[in-house]
C-alpha cells in the first residue's frame, strides 16, 4: 500500500518509520513534515527545515514540505493539509503513518480527517508502553539529540543533552520518557534508517513563550540552537 509518513524528525516518528519499513507493508512514498512559514522550523520540536531535509537525503525518501503560518487557525490548517493529501491522493497515496503512541483524542481527530478524504491511518506505536518506545529506540542503535524542554517541567540545561538512558533517569516522575504529553522534543541525527548521520553543532539554548490557551497563561520553552554542519 502506497502511504507518506507524517515525519517531525523526531524520536518516535524514527521508530515508527524504522518498524514500517522493516515489515515491508507500506511503500513510503513520501516523508510529510509541516514548517512555520516565518521562520522555516517544525513547530515546537524547533529544528530547522535544513535538518529535516538531511535527514530524507540519509533515510532516502523524499520530503514533502507544508508551510503553515505562524498563527494559523486549525480550519486554516485542516485547509491546507487537505489540499496537500488530495494531491498525494491523486498520485495514488492510500494513506498517512504517524509515530502517536497514546494520545487517543490526536488520533481520533487524525482519523476523522483523513476519512473525510478517503484515506487511511495507521499507527505503528499505538498503545505500546512508552517505556517500550524508549528501549526500543535505543536498542535499536538510534541517535537523538533533546531539541525542546517544556520549562515548567524540566530545567533549562536539559535542552541539547542526548536522549539516552541517562537522560531519561534524570526525568522526574510526572514526566512520560517519551515526553508524549509535549514535555520535550528531540531529532534524530543517527540510527539504522539513515544511510550517513546528520552532523550538527549545539549552540546556547534558547527561551520562547507560547500562550497557553487552555491554562490561561504563558508557557516558557526552552530550545537547542542546533545548526547543520556542512560536509
Amino acid at each position: 500500500m502506497k502511504c507518506v509518513f507524517s515525519w517531525s524528525g523526531g524520536k518516535d516518528s524514527a521508530l515508527a518509520l524504522y518498524k514500517v519499513l522493516k515489515s515491508k507493508e507500506f511503500d513510503v512514498v513520501g516523508l510529510l513534515t509541516t514548517f512555520n512559514e516565518a521562520n522555516k522550523r517544525v513547530s515546537m520540536h524547533g529544528v530547522t527545515q535544513e535538518f529535516i531535509e538531511e535527514q530524507a537525503k540519509a533515510i532516502g525518501v523524499p520530503l514533502i514540505s507544508i508551510y503553515l503560518p505562524e498563527n494559523s487557525s486549525m480550519e486554516m490548517y485542516n485547509q491546507i493539509m487537505h489540499t496537500i493529501l488530495l494531491e498525494q491522493k491523486g498520485k495514488g497515496v492510500q494513506g498517512v503513518i504517524f509515530g502517536d503512541i497514546f494520545l487517543d483524542d490526536l488520533r481520533q481527530y487524525r482519523e476523522k480527517q483523513l476519512g473525510k478524504l478517503g484515506l487511511m491511518a495507521f499507527f505503528p506505536l499505538w498503545n505500546m508502553s512508552t517505556n517500550n518506545v524508549a528501549d526500543e529506540f535505543i536498542a535499536a542503535g538510534f541517535k537523538a539529540v533533546v531539541s525542546c524542554v517544556d520549562g515548567s517541567l524540566l530545567k533549562k540545561t536539559m535542552a541539547g543533552k542526548m536522549y539516552n538512558r541517562n537522560f531519561i533517569a534524570d526525568l522526574p516522575v510526572n514526566v512520560d520518557v517519551c515526553g508524549e504529553n509535549g514535555e520535550f522534543h528531540s531529532f534524530v541525527f543517527d540510527g539504522p534508517i539513515f544511510k550517513n548521520p546528520i552532523l550538527y553543532k549545539r549552540g546556547k539554548n534558547v527561551a520562547r513563550n507560547y500562550a497557553n490557551s487552555q491554562e490561561g497563561n504563558t508557557k516558557t520553552f526552552w530550545f537547542a540552537d542546533l545548526n547543520v554542519v556542512s560536509k
